[in-house]
């Protein structure tokens, strides 16, 4: 990220408000921070014989939304914060280049909050309305990663915040809306995803690194040091897929769950990128191999767990 020189201005790009633009906004790239946790839940609910379809979409689609509206207010208080310029690396910045009105973002993620909300009922009145309380504090939490005083962004535990919101939370309560419950399993196969979504947050810290520094920043990845943080990156990947090792040998998983070392490739290319680059736009292919390695792990996980299920 670098400074804004234009905070507190206008946009100085022309106005270009189409689809392109505010899809781009929502960073479709992390919105499978949202999906892959929700058909992993289900996917252990299926293994008890429990699926309702109402209750699966309304959970997929509010994540999804979720996830957006973060993003949109990570875009919102990164452009109030001067980090986001017309040349910043990503996607990110659609304020100061695309003309997008600042308050217009603002009113989006507020608007697909009040969605998430509606849904957020219809799960609660076929669930629990314990949910509700745990829905409440999780859109919070998606609020002050970047908005309030000190963002969690900013700190060293944003990665802990967004692998557990974002992961296993999200995994934990799609089993529990379909099952009722939540049992010792559901809880062991929501930890790779925990590590793998905290990765994806780590490895944007990464990047941006020296950007992050000169705003003040504490985040893990400048505590570490690039290097430092590089391993820790390659560690969070190898400790999942050794988990779910250990989750087949102890009868957790079925055997099919080994299907995730067909993604094995994403975590390699992401930590040789990383090791390699060293300015953001020569990082930014490892970001992206992080999330799609939480995409494609998380996802051949699933189909382990269909697998185990049909076969």
């Amino acid at each position: 990220m670098q400074p804004n020189l234009h905070q507190g201005s206008k946009p100085v790009v022309e106005s270009n408000k189409g689809f392109q633009v505010w899809w781009q906004m929502t960073r479709p790239h992390t919105l499978t921070a949202a999906f892959v946790p929700v058909l992993l839940g289900t996917a252990l609910a299926l293994e008890q014989g429990k699926f309702h379809l109402g209750l699966f979409l309304a959970m997929l689609i509010a994540c999804l939304i979720i996830q957006a509206a973060t993003n949109m207010f990570n875009e919102y208080y990164d452009y109030k914060r001067g980090l986001d310029t017309e040349h910043s690396v990503g996607i990110g910045g659609s304020i100061v280049r695309d003309g997008i009105k600042p308050k217009t973002v603002m009113q989006m993620a507020l608007g697909l909050y009040g969605v998430a909300l509606l849904l957020g009922i219809y799960i609660c009145a076929n669930s629990s309305w314990w949910l509700a309380l745990v829905g409440i504090i999780g859109m919070t939490v998606g609020y002050l990663y970047t908005g309030g005083p000190v963002p969690i962004s900013s700190t060293p535990f944003g990665e802990i915040f967004a692998g557990f919101f974002m992961g296993m939370l999200i995994i934990l309560i799609s089993f529990f809306i379909q099952t009722g419950t939540v049992d010792a399993a559901s809880v062991l196969v929501s930890v790779p995803i925990f590590i793998l979504v905290g990765a994806i947050l780590l490895s944007n810290n990464i990047r941006d690194l020296d950007g992050d520094k000169e705003y003040g920043r504490k985040t893990l990845a400048i505590l570490l040091g690039k290097k430092n943080a590089i391993y820790l990156l390659a560690g969070m990947f190898l400790f999942s897929y050794l988990w779910v090792f250990g989750l087949i040998f102890s009868g957790v998983a079925p055997i099919w769950s080994a299907l995730v070392l067909l993604s094995i490739s994403k975590p390699i290319k992401a930590v040789k990128v990383f090791k390699a680059g060293s300015v953001p736009i020569q990082m930014a292919p490892a970001m992206k191999a992080t999330a799609q390695t939480n995409t494609i792990f998380g996802f051949l996980l699933a189909i382990g767990i269909f697998a185990g299920i049909l076969l």
